[in-house]
């Protein structure tokens, strides 16, 4: 009995620590839905494939970009790598570094 308490109690607290994060919104100073404030841009890694980038003044974002039917990165080579393209600048707040 003792051991299936004991269990019981641990399932209850894994569960109770699986909560569901909203990654679309910004919870910081300047804080809102990122798809209405963060502006995207590519960057081009060294193995020549496309990142999308965003600066939000203190966080950055990046995301691989992948081929929407076949879930492959997309390595255009429109640009060299390392090279970024598109918008750069993020929120009015400085970045502290």
């Amino acid at each position: 009995m003792t051991v299936r308490l004991v269990f019981l109690g641990i399932a209850a607290a894994t569960l109770a620590a699986c909560t569901k994060t909203d990654h679309s919104v910004d919870r910081f100073v300047d804080s809102g839905q990122l798809a209405e404030k963060v502006k995207w841009g590519v960057y081009v890694d060294p193995d020549g494939c496309d990142v999308w980038m965003a600066d939000d003044g203190i966080e950055g974002y990046s995301v691989l970009r992948l081929d929407p039917k076949t879930g492959e990165r997309v390595c255009s080579g429109v640009l060299p790598p390392g090279y970024a393209a598109g918008h750069k600048s993020g929120s009015t707040i400085p970045d502290p570094i």
